[in-house]
């Protein structure tokens, strides 16, 4: 039975909603007696939180939608007007909802006297990261829910000014901004001022972004390399930064080139879940490829696939991506007098690099959103397929720059008879090999992901495969990098950090081992993994 309060409660909000599709339909539950779905949609506002909004596409406040999305323009645009931000630029990818979201924001803006300005048509995270700083914006938005599924929709905030002593420059927003946002959301008007005078951003700014990720590579490659946008924006960008860095023309999984908000080929479009990469591999067989490149819906993460001998075509971990890209920067000359930095449920042999070449390291809480804050960064990374290779242009990762840079390594590396598989074995050689690997299971209720943590905390394993626990933290309690989770550190180097998903509703176990060789690492980590799916279960 519906309580006379969730019906004043639907009925208010059927009176502010700027869509009449999601109007209908609530007020169809609504003459059905329909509490189950009313009260879904009913369970408060959707959280903004540093990583924006996020969340499925459906009517009412816990959904994404556009009156969601209108009074989260409005919070904003109060906000932005409280620090006398002055000017706004929007993008947005290819979802369902993307553009009417875009729109209604575009209104809104406006109406509120804030210069507003807005990406041509659907176009990667980077180039709306790119075009913050070009434009000398005062604050970016990018609609997208990046590589979650298709039933949602997001809504990504950066920041183009200094606010609290924190430089920004063009990343995405921090605590306590998002605290601040979502306390004027949360009084923001129901019916805001409305305008159409916002400026269509010019192709220019979209070529800029081009030619400033071309000036990365300098070396023609004839390479034969797949490539993937699985169903998202990625594809247009990215063929036309190959093209003009005179590289061999991509071949594409056809069945994934083109946006497609249905993602009809991959349910979970991150190419870290299994199966997603699957077609690119069938491809690269086909074809007899040297390379895999992948970029996911929204273009901000890359991976990489290689053809291993002996066992066939594989995806590389983001650990393995992240270390090829920090010491060919180094190799390259690139990084001196800079810093590089990673996620600190990154692998660690990165700072062991860092530390070797007399480079800066500096670790960093999960998220891009940590990294780009980090002075004088020149690269950075995260496990989760991020890479920011050039943080002038673009403060945040970018899955488009990445994807040149790793080509053109890997086409040096094949003229000199060489590959991407010999360059990690080398530095395997040279700083011992670092075998990286995380479990991940779903939840349906984020309780669970809290009764996980306190298990673990209170009955931690002695013991995983032979090595003793060495010490446990929890980072909850951290100084220097406070956030819900535990590490563990184990005799013989293996560490195991595990923690809520910052994205989606997942408990994430992060492993790494250290050993003398690569067959020695992958058999550990297989043992370790095994191990801990059973103390997880």
């Amino acid at each position: 039975m519906i309580s006379d309060q969730l019906r004043s409660e639907v009925r208010d909000w059927i009176i502010s909603d700027p869509d009449k599709k999601t109007a209908a339909q609530l007020q169809n539950w609504l003459d059905e007696n329909n509490e189950i779905e009313l009260k879904r949609c009913f369970n408060g506002f959707l959280q903004f939180g540093t990583a924006g909004l996020r969340g499925p596409i459906g009517p009412g406040p816990s959904c994404m939608n556009r009156a969601v999305v209108s009074r989260t323009a409005t919070g904003i645009a109060a906000f932005m007007n409280s620090h006398d931000l002055t000017s706004v630029v929007i993008g947005r990818d290819a979802r369902h909802g993307s553009a009417e979201f875009a729109l209604d924001s575009a209104e809104i803006f406006a109406g509120a006297g804030i210069k507003t300005f807005v990406l041509p048509r659907e176009l990667p995270t980077p180039v709306l990261a790119f075009a913050v700083k070009k434009l000398s914006a005062s604050l970016g938005i990018m609609v997208t829910a990046s590589h979650n599924p298709a039933s949602d929709n997001g809504y990504k905030v950066y920041l183009g000014d200094e606010i609290g002593g924190v430089k920004y420059q063009g990343s995405q927003i921090i605590d306590p901004i998002d605290q601040e946002i979502s306390k004027q959301i949360l009084k923001a008007d129901l019916s805001p001022e409305r305008s159409s005078s916002f400026e269509i951003v010019s192709e220019e700014v979209v070529n800029d972004y081009i030619l400033n990720v071309t000036k990365l590579v300098n070396v023609p490659n004839s390479l034969k390399i797949i490539y993937t946008a699985l169903h998202g924006v990625g594809t247009q960008t990215v063929l036309k930064v190959f093209e003009k860095a005179k590289f061999a023309p991509l071949i594409l999984v056809a069945e994934q080139s083109q946006p497609n908000p249905d993602f009809p080929t991959t349910p979970f479009p991150n190419p870290e879940e299994n199966g997603a990469m699957d077609l690119a591999m069938d491809y690269a067989k086909k074809y007899n490829a040297d390379l895999i490149i992948a970029n996911d819906p929204d273009a901000d993460r890359c991976a990489i696939g290689i053809n291993e001998p002996n066992s066939g075509w594989r995806i590389l971990r983001g650990d393995e991506v992240g270390v090829i890209l920090g010491k060919y920067l180094i190799d390259s000359g690139r990084l001196t007098g800079k810093t590089m930095s990673n996620s600190l449920v990154s692998s660690t042999l990165l700072s062991k690099i860092a530390f070797k070449y007399k480079i800066n390291f500096e670790e960093t809480l999960t998220g891009f959103k940590w990294i780009s804050k980090v002075p004088n960064l020149g690269y950075g990374y995260e496990e989760a397929l991020g890479y920011c290779v050039d943080p002038d242009s673009v403060n945040d990762k970018d899955g488009i720059s990445t994807a040149v840079l790793i080509a053109q390594l890997a086409g040096e590396l094949k003229a000199k008879s060489s590959s991407l598989l010999d360059y990690l074995q080398s530095i395997g050689e040279e700083f011992g090999f670092h075998a990286t690997d995380q479990i991940s299971i779903r939840v349906k209720e984020l309780v669970e992901i809290d009764n996980f943590l306190i298990k673990i905390k209170s009955n931690p394993p002695k013991q995983i495969a032979g090595q003793d626990l060495e010490s446990i933290g929890d980072l909850g309690i951290s100084k220097k990098l406070k956030t819900p989770g535990i590490r563990m550190i184990f005799k013989g180097g293996t560490r195991v950090i595990i923690r809520p998903s910052g994205t989606e509703p997942k408990l994430k176990c992060y492993i790494e081992v250290v050993c003398n060789t690569k067959d020695e690492a992958a058999e550990l980590l297989s043992q370790i993994k095994a191990a801990l799916t059973k103390v997880l279960s």
